[in-house]
């Protein structure tokens, strides 16, 4: 994953519940610029903001341990 494919995967999405750009903004409590800056791929989005957007879109964010016996 990184911000193009986060992008458009919250576009797609946004476009299957009909909802335009400001819509979403509103129910995610963010602004319509920053669910443009999302869908585009920009890479400094706020964590946060986008968390907020992901769940607004009823959209999981799941976690995939890939390394081999790395601890945190």
């Amino acid at each position: 994953m990184n911000a193009k494919k986060l992008g458009a995967l919250v576009r797609i999405r946004r476009r299957e519940l009909k909802l335009n750009q400001s819509e979403l903004a509103l129910v995610a409590g963010t602004g319509r610029r920053f669910v443009s800056d999302l869908e585009n791929g920009k890479g400094s989005c706020e964590l946060e903001k986008s968390l907020l957007v992901l769940s607004a879109l009823g959209i999981a964010l799941v976690g995939d341990w890939r390394g081999k016996g790395d601890k945190i």
